[in-house]
């Protein structure tokens, strides 16, 4: 018919890499979860020398492999989320998305992709606060806020936390490697949390049990894995109150 302009509409597409490196597309729609989250960054990362960013690799306790970060505060939002007990996969640059949004073609790809224990997916964007009121970061993220949640999946942007806590979590994280603690003291150290108090309390309890060499990281080893609490809003130190997860301090 002359005259009349026929728009064709393309479904969002997905982008990404298998874990052995392998490109696979998808409709968005049909994605799976499970394949995002067991592969590897949809980018390739470089290094050279006068590089403006940080990147590199965690090894997280909660996939037992590592993830990629491209800055520092990537690196601590993926701390924040392997720290998370209810976190249970972690992916990073997980897939490109492609599609159109007001007539123009527009691609994206998140900086991580997170599953927790109800197995609710969220897309993570990790962008530094001053940049959020720019225009196209607002319009990209408005876009893709758009599709994942009409896919039924979550989407969080996050420019950073406080100050206090995520430097206690980037302590904690020191500890979170099992071969690095001896194991045998866990159960003794969660007995001895029952009667509540101090880390240096807990500490000369098991003094008969094992030197503060080995108690003081099977302690903090297990505040990483959210089996002790303590108020991280404050700066975590010796006298710190730690207590039984699920129970009030005394």
């Amino acid at each position: 018919m002359s005259g009349v302009v026929v728009t064709r509409s393309r479904a969002p597409m997905v982008r990404y890499r298998s874990a052995t490196g392998e490109f696979g597309e998808s409709r968005l729609d049909r994605v799976s979860a499970e394949v995002l989250l067991s592969g590897v960054p949809v980018r390739e990362f470089r290094w050279f020398k006068g590089r403006r960013f940080y990147s590199g690799w965690y090894w997280s306790a909660t996939t037992g492999g590592l993830v990629a970060y491209e800055s520092r505060l990537e690196l601590a939002r993926v701390l924040l989320a392997d720290f998370d007990p209810a976190v249970v996969a972690i992916a990073a640059q997980p897939f490109q998305l492609s599609g159109m949004d007001a007539g123009r073609s527009r691609s994206h790809v998140p900086d991580l992709l997170l599953q927790d224990t109800s197995g609710l997916v969220t897309v993570v964007d990790v962008k530094p606060e001053h940049r959020l009121a720019r225009p196209e970061v607002q319009a990209v993220f408005r876009w893709t806020e758009e599709l994942v949640t009409a896919h039924g999946w979550a989407f969080e942007v996050w420019s950073g936390t406080d100050a206090v806590v995520l430097e206690n979590v980037r302590f904690l994280a020191g500890y979170r490697r099992p071969g690095t603690i001896e194991r045998g003291l866990l159960p003794l150290v969660m007995e001895a949390s029952e009667q509540g108090g101090t880390i240096e309390e807990l500490e000369l309890t098991l003094r008969s049990q094992a030197p503060v060499s080995a108690a003081r990281p099977a302690i903090l080893h297990l505040l990483w894995r959210g089996d002790l609490q303590a108020d991280l809003t404050v700066p975590l130190a010796a006298g710190s109150a730690v207590w039984p997860c699920g129970r009030s301090v005394r």
